[in-house]
């Protein structure tokens, strides 16, 4: 298929609220116009992005991302509106789709259709159930044959159900025939990408509609919708996933990236999130433990722990209340209250309750080493940098300052001393 894709991004955004670009709010986990993108690029490799408000911001995000993507910049002084953002682009496919960038929740499957049709113009159409407040398409013998403003509305057009979903296919020489064409004699002094339907009726060219669903096909303009959009691709997420042998527990109190990959059966607990590209194999992520850019492998996780970016846990029993960071853990017992950053641990080894890495010395970060089947006593700190070496023991309360060397016990406590009798003295009414 010849097929250009061009998504629309140039607008201000201005009912989110937010200094940040509209279209880099993040929907479980990447920003709404990389959802698009990504499913730009399964139908066609010739993408261009139309940007204009905060362009420099969204054209280096983009970039940081992509190799592969054209970037238009929209003259919105001369010729603001849809219309306008056409305008000067060259395309180089027969034909064009034409996308909106605050569309997080189109799919391939939902833009085939669409541009797959033969017509030289297609137009998706929702029916809603209340279309008040939209424009009503008016369709027959099954082409459309306008699209009429609410406010232009007569009683019998306001009572169609059929809206514009604002997303087009057309072939590329009637783009660039018509798109000179729009003017912007209206109200608000813009180019509507609307009226090529207009020019195109004048000119009798068919038009078909392609029915979509509103899910697909919803736009995302304020916070509220923001919240709605990753309410739905949440639910595609753990659907899939749960279809693909995913084990949930309460799904809607789950998060998972859309990054994320489970391989085997995996369990997540109620509460579980799940941040960032993670790759989880074969687990058991207890209640309300947050994992965040990490590998787990057969491994039960909490409940309530805490594993932070680029962490790797194999085959091993983290706890309740225990925080991983930045580490490398095979086979490794760290049941309760534990903080393990800038560590690898070896095989066999046990951290017992209340151990912590002391990593960070206010300037720099370093690395704690633990060796096979070393054995940590409770309310223990480690300070790094420091190797614990195999087949060690460290007694329970004890400060770790040197290296300890294989088969030893280190032990660092003040000598306990017994004053007799002082609980009576002390209370002594």
């Amino acid at each position: 298929m010849s097929l250009s894709v061009v998504i629309l991004a140039a607008g201000k955004g201005t009912r989110m609220k937010s200094q940040k670009p509209k279209v880099l709010h993040t929907i479980s986990g990447k920003p709404m116009l990389f959802h698009i993108i990504d499913e730009a690029l399964k139908l066609s490799k010739d993408v261009t992005v139309v940007l204009s408000h905060q362009f420099e911001q969204i054209k280096s995000e983009i970039e940081k991302s992509y190799t592969n993507i054209k970037i238009h910049k929209q003259d919105t002084q001369n010729f603001p509106g849809t219309g306008g953002a056409l305008k000067g682009l060259q395309l180089s496919s027969k034909r064009a789709l034409i996308l909106n960038g605050d569309m997080p929740l189109i799919t391939q499957e939902s833009l085939e259709q669409l541009a797959n049709s033969t017509a030289p113009i297609a137009m998706t159409i929702l029916n809603l159930k209340d279309p008040s407040g939209y424009g009503r398409v008016v369709i027959k013998d099954g082409s459309v044959e306008e699209i009429v403003e609410q406010k232009d509305c007569t009683q019998e057009q306001l009572a169609i159900q059929s809206v514009n979903g604002g997303v087009y296919a057309i072939d590329r020489e009637l783009l660039d025939k018509f798109i000179p064409q729009i003017n912007n004699n209206n109200a608000q002094k813009e180019y509507y990408l609307t009226d090529i339907i207009k020019i195109a009726k004048k000119n009798s060219i068919n038009i078909e509609p392609i029915i979509v669903d509103a899910k697909d096909f919803m736009g995302v303009n304020s916070k509220l919708d923001l919240a709605n959009a990753e309410a739905i691709m949440q639910e595609r997420i753990k659907n899939r996933l749960m279809l693909k042998g995913v084990i949930m527990r309460n799904p809607q109190s789950i998060y998972i990236d859309c990054r994320a990959t489970f391989i085997g059966e995996t369990i997540l607990e109620n509460g579980v999130t799940i941040e960032g590209a993670c790759e989880i194999d074969n687990s058991h992520i207890k209640a309300y433990s947050v994992v965040e850019e990490s590998k787990i492998a057969n491994s039960s996780i909490g409940p309530m722990s805490h594993i932070r970016p680029q962490s790797t846990i194999l085959n091993s029993h983290i706890g309740n209340f225990v925080e991983v960071k930045k580490s490398t853990l095979n086979d490794v017992k760290a049941g309760h209250l534990s903080y393990l950053g800038d560590s690898t641990i070896e095989s066999g080894t046990n951290i017992g309750a209340g151990v912590i890495t002391c990593n960070y010395d206010g300037k720099a970060k370093y690395q704690t080493k633990i060796g096979k089947n070393v054995f940590i006593g409770s309310d223990s700190q480690l300070v790094a940098p420091v190797t614990l070496e195999d087949n060690t023991i460290v007694a329970a309360g004890t400060t770790v300052t040197e290296n300890v060397p294989s088969g030893a016990l280190a032990i660092s406590r003040v000598k306990q001393k017994i004053v007799n009798s002082f609980f009576y003295k002390f209370f002594k009414k």
